[in-house]
């Protein structure tokens, strides 16, 4: 038996191309994703051909990116030569609920991309590499390129559709009557925490045109109940609020410009109040952890990080808060609590 099992083992440089061929899927399932191919399916499948003329695409190379997309589950080639949905491209639709079109399609964009190429230079140096590539940090990058900026902000929000209900099911803000979202983006975090809990009040913050932004989102039905406002989260956060929560905020920095947010949030909180950070917990070992790639990407961008249990746990006492616990979710996320120390 050892010996048969031995016969099916991949040698290492079998397994380590299959590694590397994960760079080609991504790439592949990007471009599916920004031609729309999904969306054109919701009808019924089609071929190449027809599809190549609906998108305005060579036929025979829109061909090879769909066979090539298909051998991962993304779209089904059936015996006629049609290709049809599959619940993996079907995600990749812009109407999809969740929808990780937006998502997929950063994957392929150059900055995105760039980036990447230059990790070696971001691991040798510590710096971020849209500073190296285009001389500017990624969130200057979004303001100078709206395109690009619409994109990513659209991915955040799409991505908020999956992680928000899994905070407010596994979070009890029934003694918590007012909370701020501190950079909420267009606020499906919040909205989803005010539907869920009726005797709350809550704070969208944000930069400015962002939290205009949020004033026509899930927010709006909501809106009595609801304050919009705008500010510098490394100065000052809106006072007197039971709880500050961020979601996918304290990952993006460094520990100096973290522990000014988190000091922002000290002094406003309530007496008796909380902080609830919502990021990834990197847990010791070599388990596989999307967390630890998101680490890189950190790295690679905004120039921040993900952190280990105890590394939350000494930046929020630096803060003036008390790690009280941390609540895992079913996403890679987890909730760290503290409260004033």
């Amino acid at each position: 038996m050892a010996t048969t099992a031995q016969a099916h083992t991949p040698p290492a440089h079998a397994e380590m191309f299959q590694l590397l061929q994960g760079a080609f899927i991504v790439g592949a399932i990007a471009c599916l994703a920004q031609l729309g191919v999904p969306d054109l399916l919701e009808a019924g499948p089609k071929s190449a051909d027809k599809l190549a003329e609906e998108i305005g695409a060579d036929r025979h190379a829109l061909y090879r990116l769909m066979r090539a997309t298909a051998s991962v589950g993304v779209l089904s080639q059936g015996a006629d030569g049609k290709f049809s949905q599959t619940p993996l491209s079907a995600v990749l639709r812009t109407k999809a609920n969740p929808s990780l079109r937006a998502f997929a399609t950063m994957h392929g964009r150059e900055w995105h991309e760039m980036g990447w190429a230059n990790l070696e230079y971001c691991v040798r140096t510590g710096k971020q590499a849209l500073d190296k590539i285009y001389g500017k940090p990624i969130f200057e990058y979004f303001e100078a390129n709206a395109d690009e900026a619409q994109l990513f902000n659209q991915a955040m929000s799409d991505l908020s559709t999956i992680d928000s209900p899994a905070v407010v099911e596994a979070y009890s803000f029934e003694r918590i009557h007012s909370i701020v979202d501190v950079g909420g983006g267009h606020g499906f975090l919040l909205a989803a925490i005010l539907a869920g809990n009726p005797h709350m009040q809550g704070t969208i913050y944000d930069i400015e045109h962002v939290v205009e932004g949020a004033k026509t989102g899930p927010l709006k039905p909501l809106a009595n109940r609801c304050k919009f406002e705008s500010g510098d989260m490394f100065s000052a956060v809106p006072n007197g609020a039971d709880a500050y929560i961020m979601k996918h905020i304290i990952h993006d920095w460094p520990d100096d410009l973290c522990l000014k947010i988190l000091k922002a949030c000290r002094k406003g909180v309530s007496e008796g109040g909380k902080l609830l950070v919502v990021d990834n917990v990197i847990q010791s070992g070599n388990d596989f952890a999307p967390g630890k790639f998101l680490d890189l990407q950190m790295l690679i961008f905004p120039g921040g990080r993900e952190r280990t249990e105890k590394e939350f746990r000494e930046l929020f006492a630096e803060a003036g808060w008390r790690l009280t616990r941390v609540i895992s979710l079913p996403i890679p996320e987890s909730i760290v609590e503290g409260v004033p120390a």
